[in-house]
């Protein structure tokens, strides 16, 4: 395993003595040249959590080191422009009265004219901007100012690139080829980066690995495919896209749930709560065999082009379903679910988890 460029260690942060801390002791590392994610809702503390690496707010506990240098601990504090670290706000942040050339280049300003015209140049070729060099942010679109920002926050090669919801203001369609565009040349420079955001979908496709934070904290940490398939907890069950909740007794591996009998990812024994992803769910006609299972009525369809998510109704619970686009049942017909696995959660603390689809 290679050396971790940045060290995130127990990190807190309060905003006032008797406030309760936005940041709860935090910790994730993150490699050369890899994309992290911090995905989580409004209020969960990963804004505050990516302003204290990039060293605008100073955490209470904690250190921070990269790439060996303490950037903040007990009595050091190493300032925000000496961190080596690059920042693209929600916002772009970019002068309005500045052009394109000048917005970009002004993020080496402490290099010779001639070092920043070259290298401003260079980066401007990158993203696709060298066409519009001349022009104000106003004349831009949403996606061109972006490039901007990142361009402006790469052109001094920092060790490790923040980014704060960057995507979040350009329409869908823009927004994934903008999302593929900057992680492409992310790769190219070989430049590490922490992607905060509440996109599920964002961080999935963006990032190597991802932590989920929930109140301050990082529930867990892992590759987007193994925080997905076995989350720990019902909450980054939940965040990480639509699942059902079902309760059941595990014996042996196995549960008997409104499914049949269906094995089950962990060390689970006795009663568990169990996540189960609607594309774990199959349908099948009402006279097909399948042993423990009840029939169920589809109650409600959303057609979303290339699959469908069916809601149905099985002793008074609903669970949705997820097919393909040639799925031949109907609002109305009676079927048979059938799970292929499931994963046991802890439930969230202090509420009740239906046992129904969420």
């Amino acid at each position: 395993m290679p050396t971790p460029l940045l060290t995130v260690n127990a990190v807190t942060k309060r905003f006032g003595v008797n406030q309760p801390p936005v940041v709860k002791e935090v910790s994730f590392s993150v490699y050369p040249g890899e994309i992290f994610a911090l995905l989580g809702p409004s209020g969960c503390g990963k804004t505050t959590t990516l302003r204290i690496i990039a060293g605008f707010e100073q955490a209470d506990a904690g250190t921070i080191v990269m790439d060996k240098q303490i950037l903040a601990g007990a009595d050091i504090y190493v300032p925000p422009e000496s961190r080596g670290i690059g920042f693209v706000f929600q916002d772009y942040a970019l002068f309005p009265h500045k052009n394109v050339f000048e917005n970009v280049a002004f993020g080496l300003r402490r290099a010779t004219k001639r070092e920043r015209r070259e290298r401003a140049s260079e980066i401007l070729r990158m993203v696709d901007l060298i066409a519009l060099q001349s022009r104000l942010p106003h004349h831009l679109s949403g996606g061109e100012q972006q490039r901007v920002a990142l361009a402006r926050a790469i052109i001094a090669r920092p060790k490790l690139l923040l980014l704060d919801e960057p995507f979040s203001s350009l329409d869908p369609g823009l927004r994934q080829t903008t999302r593929e565009e900057v992680r492409a040349l992310l790769k190219a420079e070989g430049i590490s980066a922490v992607l905060v955001t509440h996109s599920q979908e964002e961080a999935l496709s963006f990032a190597e690995r991802l932590g989920v934070m929930k109140d301050g904290t990082l529930e867990q940490i892992g590759t987007p495919e193994a925080v997905y398939r076995h989350p720990k907890t019902a909450y980054v069950a939940d965040f990480l896209g639509q699942t059902n909740f079902v309760e059941a007794y595990v014996q042996n591996g196995f549960a008997q749930t409104p499914f049949g009998r269906v094995k089950v990812d962990g060390e689970a024994a006795g009663d568990a709560l169990l996540s189960i992803r609607p594309e774990c769910l199959k349908m099948m006609a009402s006279d097909s065999w399948n042993s423990g299972a009840k029939t169920g009525r589809i109650v409600g369809q959303a057609f979303k082009g290339h699959d469908y998510t069916h809601r149905v109704e099985v002793n008074g619970q609903h669970y949705f379903v997820q097919t393909d686009y040639n799925c031949p049942f109907q609002v109305g017909d009676i079927v048979v679910l059938m799970a292929t696995t499931a994963v046991s959660v802890i439930p969230e603390t202090g509420s009740e988890i239906e046992s129904e689809g969420n």
